[in-house]
């Protein structure tokens, strides 16, 4: 069954770069982003990355925590933390459990090829864990903003 705005956001608890448990229980009572993204250190989902980070102080203005996971390991996100300073957390699906939880596991095309992989996709999660917007188009370079403009 596909989810939708007004649903209950689906339970997770998986490590972060640092290897502290994250829950969606833990940000009950506050705005949560969390955005799928299919891999560290890669163009877009760098360029993604960064804009979150280079505006999350208008974010946490907002109330906003955000989270990125992917099925990269715990490691490689503290690689990429690192390298970009990224300053939330970055959970590691290596089981993509909440991937597929998520309905993000889908048919890309890249270049005419076709295959399986995490569709960039955030779910914006409010203070009573229920789902209040889903982005499916999502623009790396300006996705800060995007988040901002649904939660005014």
């Amino acid at each position: 069954m596909p989810l939708r705005k007004g649903s209950k956001a689906p339970d997770f608890s998986l490590p972060d770069q640092n290897g502290n448990t994250a829950s969606l229980s833990d940000f009950k009572g506050k705005k949560l982003a969390i955005y799928f993204y299919p891999k560290d250190n890669t163009p877009t989902c760098t360029e993604q990355a960064c804009n979150l980070r280079d505006n999350i102080s208008k974010l946490k203005k907002a109330g906003i925590q955000i989270i990125g996971v992917s099925m990269d390991s715990a490691k490689r996100h503290k690689n990429f933390e690192t390298k970009y300073t990224l300053p939330f957390p970055l959970l590691a699906d290596v089981e993509s459990k909440m991937v597929k939880a998520y309905k993000v596991w889908g048919e890309k095309k890249l270049f005419g090829r076709e295959y399986m992989g995490i569709l960039r996709t955030t779910y914006l999660i409010d203070e009573e864990g229920k789902i209040a917007h889903i982005i499916d188009k999502v623009t790396a370079k300006d996705h800060a903003q995007q988040i901002l403009d649904l939660w005014k």
